[in-house]
């Protein structure tokens, strides 16, 4: 019941947030501004804070910007919240990963259908002296067994995001039902996963995050990836057009054209290779049916 509220609270934050900034941005600091989705030529986005933090959202919207002219602006939060969020009308399209969210969102008549975009995936990480004896295992699985056996330490991000969803379904793969003092809720986590990454620092515990996250922060932590290349961690990014039919004020046909930029060669080339200089490896790899076809 607790979780329901602060995600209640959040969204209603995100929202007054939202409208206020573009509201002061579009009228001079007046009164709000009626929705944005109203502003001529610019289009909202409601993302998993994942990409954001790692800087791949911003940089597909400045590039689509530059080539048409349209504005895309965003607002981040987990992708329960976002999903939430979207389902008020106030937005044009989601990016998101959490496949059952996803699809309940589209059954329920809110988006128009799930539209692959990239992939990355979720890492173990934990404290290099590695108490529950977790480095090098090959399966999820097998760790978080050993996680729980030996009472170390876990942060969970509890927020329903994309994030704790993918956690979720590992401990339910595993068989296991994580409880105690040992598997900690951070009361936090809802604010995304370079806050819970290092707050799991600080407490020297045991954490799955997504590897754009780790590899953006690594140099600021201690914790290394222990457990790694699962299958079962693989993590999908996709973007959900809103639905025009559910919400007439939408802009639909330009929420389709940044989608179809970010899933063209071009944006999908942009997305291989995001990260590459700076951190050796990429953040996420293209997953549209133009990406597919390019070698990393």
């Amino acid at each position: 019941m607790e979780n329901k509220k602060i995600g209640r609270y959040l969204i209603s934050a995100l929202m007054l947030v939202l409208v206020l900034a573009l509201g002061a941005g579009c009228s001079g600091g007046k009164e709000p501004a009626a929705p944005a989705a109203k502003v001529e030529n610019q289009i909202l986005l409601a993302s998993t804070i994942g990409p954001i933090d790692a800087g791949i959202v911003s940089l597909l919207e400045d590039s689509f910007e530059k080539k048409t002219g349209i504005r895309v602006r965003h607002v981040g939060a987990g992708t329960g919240a976002t999903l939430k969020m979207a389902e008020s009308g106030k937005f044009d399209l989601v990016m998101v990963h959490a496949r059952e969210l996803e699809e309940k969102f589209v059954a329920d008549g809110f988006g128009t259908e799930r539209i692959d975009l990239m992939y990355n995936d979720f890492v173990i990480v934990g404290p290099e002296a590695d108490p529950a004896k977790i480095k090098g295992l090959t399966t999820s699985a097998e760790a978080l067994k050993k996680i729980m056996d030996s009472k170390s330490l876990f942060i969970s991000r509890g927020d329903n995001s994309g994030t704790h969803v993918a956690e979720k379904g590992l401990w339910e793969k595993a068989g296991l039902e994580p409880a105690g003092e040992w598997y900690r809720v951070y009361e936090k986590g809802a604010e995304g996963n370079v806050k819970t990454l290092k707050y799991t620092d600080e407490q020297q515990a045991y954490t799955i995050i997504d590897r754009a996250t780790y590899l953006t922060l690594k140099d600021q932590i201690s914790l290394k990836v222990l457990v790694e290349k699962d299958e079962a961690m693989l993590n999908f990014i996709t973007m959900i057009p809103v639905n025009p039919q559910k919400f007439p004020e939408v802009k639909h046909d330009q929420a389709m054209q940044f989608i179809e930029y970010c899933t063209s060669t071009e944006g999908q080339t942009m997305i291989r290779d995001f990260g590459k200089d700076k951190y050796g490896e990429p953040l996420f790899f293209p997953n549209s049916t133009e990406g597919k076809k390019l070698t990393q």
